[in-house]
């Protein structure tokens, strides 16, 4: 049995002022550098065969947090990238809501048939993510912890469990939330989903949904 923890990254000033990150290098900041501390302590008691982690420094200082516990590297790998947000990249969402407004509705409404401008669509994260897991699935028979962000998690909780991207807004995924597969039979099954039980000490609200 294989069993996958897709973890998703700490929290960034960014993500607290609603601000889309998609491909800008944007680090932790406090906040969510004690929340990736908490989450390597929560798992620290796993055998973890693999960590695989987005190139991104969010994702990377999140996954190396991880590591340090398991004396194991981190593999990088580029189909956990985040989606390109294109133009929207920088931009708070008030800015892109009034700038943008007809695709910001859409993206809404219907993301499944949302493409960002001179950016990727859900389909394009979705197919990229899907590859990687499957290359998990030929490498190891272990646990293996993904690090990525919340949009290429959700695309790819709603692939494993055989949903399309217009599920995606029925997905609540949290900073540092990781969400729990096993692989057996040739089936996804989901264990857990949006685990952040170990941040409660951070006496910290959870940010919306961004």
């Amino acid at each position: 049995m294989t069993e996958i923890i897709l973890a998703r990254h700490g929290e960034t000033l960014w993500n607290a002022e609603n601000i889309f990150r998609g491909r800008a290098d944007i680090g932790l900041s406090e906040t969510g550098l004690k929340q990736a501390e908490l989450l390597a302590e929560y798992l620290s008691g796993l055998k973890v065969e693999a960590i695989y982690s987005s190139p991104l420094r969010r994702a990377r200082e999140t996954a190396l947090t991880i590591a340090r516990y398991h004396k194991i590297g981190v593999g990088m790998a580029s189909e956990l990238i985040d989606l390109s947000f294109g133009e929207w990249e920088g931009m708070s969402r008030q800015e892109v809501k009034e700038k943008y407004k007809e695709l910001y509705e859409q993206w809404e409404e219907a993301p499944e048939k949302a493409k960002m401008p001179s950016g990727e669509s859900l389909d394009d994260a979705r197919e990229r993510a899907v590859r990687m897991v499957n290359n998990v699935i030929a490498w190891h028979n272990g646990t293996v912890i993904l690090v990525s962000h919340r949009v290429v998690n959700k695309v790819l909780i709603c692939a494993l469990l055989g949903l399309d991207n217009s599920h995606f807004w029925d997905i609540k995924l949290d900073t540092c939330g990781i969400t729990t597969f096993e692989y057996r039979n040739g089936r996804f099954v989901l264990a857990e989903h949006n685990n952040t039980c170990f941040l409660r000490t951070l006496q910290k609200t959870p940010l919306a949904d961004f």
